[in-house]
């Protein structure tokens, strides 16, 4: 976690120096919008039996489940300091691994690769916790240098769980080749907080943390197990672009 939080912060220190000397760029207005477009990590709970099965019996941690993450939002503002907000983020990881204890009538390694990806659709609210600008007559606006903003959101989230490879059947010690997939929708939950920080009069530096929670239940192939745990933490950065 602290390598991508440690880049964000050298970025908002880089960037924030300088600013504070600039003039102020104004615009014709106050802005309809913005866009913003993240890059980070996600590190993945993974809390539910199936993580804790698969790393029990084969060579994965709960490490191997955390993933390079995207992201992509549009807000609207509704009143000065309060905004609707609708995006999108995507991560995924692909881990080889093989039996921890178990080995084949050659003692050769049991292997197979492991991926999981996770697409979360969600609409919220935004506030920022400091005006993100001020007019100064009817048709000049003044963007804030710094705008710190927390907010919350609800949505969609897909997922796909799938393991391809060499599997053991424990009734009678065979093994067997088989891709095992699960993959579906389920209502997920976010909260977030970050800051932008003026780079030009319509483009922000952005730095963002997100924490989602989400269950779904697995299909028919893990039947047995509960629902998957969905659940995770984002830390990003990027740009956001005033309109």
């Amino acid at each position: 976690m602290n390598r991508p939080l440690a880049l964000a912060l050298l970025m908002l220190m880089v960037l924030a120096s300088p600013l504070r000397a600039q003039n102020p760029d104004f615009l014709f207005g106050s802005p309809n919008g913005t866009v913003a477009v993240r890059m980070g990590w996600h590190y993945a709970r993974a809390g539910s039996d199936l993580f804790t099965f698969v790393q029990d019996q084969l060579t994965l941690n709960k490490k191997d489940f955390n993933a390079p993450a995207i992201g992509v939002d549009v807000d609207v503002p509704l009143r000065s300091q309060l905004s609707v907000i609708a995006g999108f983020e995507y991560s995924g990881s692909s881990q080889d691994s093989e039996y921890r204890n178990v080995v084949d009538n050659n003692r050769l390694p049991i292997t197979q690769t492991t991926t999981f990806h996770e697409l979360n659709m969600s609409y919220g609210l935004k506030l920022s916790l400091t005006p993100p600008g001020r007019s100064i007559s009817t048709h000049a606006w003044i963007p804030s240098a710094v705008t710190p903003y927390v907010g919350a959101s609800a949505g969609a989230l897909w997922y796909k769980f799938h393991q391809q490879g060499d599997f053991v059947d424990f009734t009678d010690s065979s093994v067997f080749y088989k891709n095992f997939d699960s993959r579906g929708w389920a209502p997920s939950i976010n909260v977030l907080g970050g800051v932008d920080v003026k780079a030009s009069k319509r483009l922000y530096v952005n730095i963002e943390t997100r924490y989602l929670w989400s269950h779904a239940t697995l299909d028919s192939e893990f039947s047995g197990f509960r629902p998957i745990d969905l659940t995770g933490l984002k830390i990003g950065a990027g740009v956001r672009y005033m309109f």
